[in-house]
């Protein structure tokens, strides 16, 4: 089944390796284990040094495609590659950053324990917040006890990455807006639509508002007709996934509202996506014919976050596939989130 059959019957799933996430060994490996495990798109950031890192992955993935299948994995097809752009400040283009040298000696380093991303060390290689590593998802900021950690927002040349479209693989681009953001997506959408039928997809992500569907109503109204695949991503509780089970409540509160209303498209929860959000959905009988799929950002990374660890303990080029152990404990645990929601029998 191709990723587009998959959107089309209600069993796609797509990773969300972060819109600021740039750690290049990370990415390789994510793309490698997800597409083996079966998922339908990767979602990066639109970065050109992301994007051959998440490529290496996915083409890689290929030489292990008949081992994969034989161990009953859901890999059949080569995913599809999204790279996501913002129409204004959004939290998902940002990273967090401070002065280490203005932290007290004594102090007991909360952000370095509430780090999901493990992007803040205070060791003999690193003394504060490791770059690449950070995503934007803003824990760190309310915990310091003396309030010196803010965010630096990234602005992404749209006009670039079109260029990009001619020479990367690149087959769908989600735009980051928000209620309000308006006259700022409008913008955004007269510069990208010349350019969509170098597409497969285009995709909408807004976080939850009690007002949401109504701004999309809006957005809907100006773009229609969409002439390739749609998706609206009910964003609920951004980059929350791997806190705890009851963050998924708030995404398919999201999509049930967007199911009352008269926009055309696809479906896809995102946003505090866990391991019992399929069940959720089965239970209230969304999937396959209301919901199409399903987003994993920090719960999707979190799950092989020690896959990669001790990678990086024994091996000094970071490639999964030379410890084939570690390389099929890696694809089983992904396989964990894309098995539920790739069962036919709902």
């Amino acid at each position: 089944m191709s990723p587009l059959e998959s959107l089309q019957q209600g069993s796609w799933f797509k990773l969300i390796c972060g819109a600021s996430y740039q750690h290049l060994p990370s990415i390789r490996n994510l793309a490698l284990v997800y597409t083996l495990a079966g998922a339908d798109c990767l979602d990066v950031a639109a970065d050109k040094a992301v994007i051959h890192s998440a490529c290496e992955g996915i083409n890689i993935a290929q030489n292990y495609r008949q081992q994969a299948i034989t161990f009953g994995y859901n890999f059949h097809h080569h995913p599809l590659l999204m790279i996501s752009i913002n129409d204004g400040e959004d939290p998902h283009f940002r990273k967090a950053y401070f002065n280490s040298n203005l932290c007290p000696s004594d102090c007991h380093r909360p952000c370095e324990k509430i780090c999901p991303a493990e992007a803040i060390k205070f060791n003999n290689h690193h003394q504060g917040i490791i770059d690449e590593l950070c995503y934007g998802c803003g824990r760190c900021l309310p915990i310091c006890p003396i309030n010196i950690i803010d965010t630096k927002s990234t602005f992404i040349s749209i006009k670039e990455v079109l260029q990009w479209l001619d020479i990367l693989p690149i087959n769908a681009i989600e735009i980051h807006t928000q209620e309000g953001h308006f006259q700022e997506f409008i913008k955004v959408w007269k510069t990208i639509k010349p350019n969509l039928f170098k597409l497969k997809l285009i995709a909408i992500s807004c976080p939850f508002t009690e007002n949401v569907t109504e701004y999309l109503t809006q957005i809907f109204n100006y773009i229609k007709p969409v002439n390739i695949p749609l998706i609206w991503q009910t964003d609920g509780r951004p980059m929350s996934g791997d806190i705890g089970t009851g963050t998924t409540h708030l995404t398919i509160k999201y999509a049930q509202k967007m199911i009352t209303t008269n926009v055309k498209g696809f479906i896809q929860l995102a946003g505090g996506t866990n391991e019992y959000t399929v069940a959720k959905l089965k239970s209230l009988n969304l999937i396959p014919s209301l919901i199409s799929g399903v987003a994993y950002g920090s719960k999707g990374r979190k799950i092989i976050a020690d896959i990669l660890t001790q990678l990086e303990e024994i091996s000094t080029n970071n490639q999964l596939e030379d410890y084939p152990e570690l390389l099929w404990q890696g694809v089983g645990k992904a396989s964990q989130l894309i098995s539920p929601l790739k069962m036919s029998n709902y």
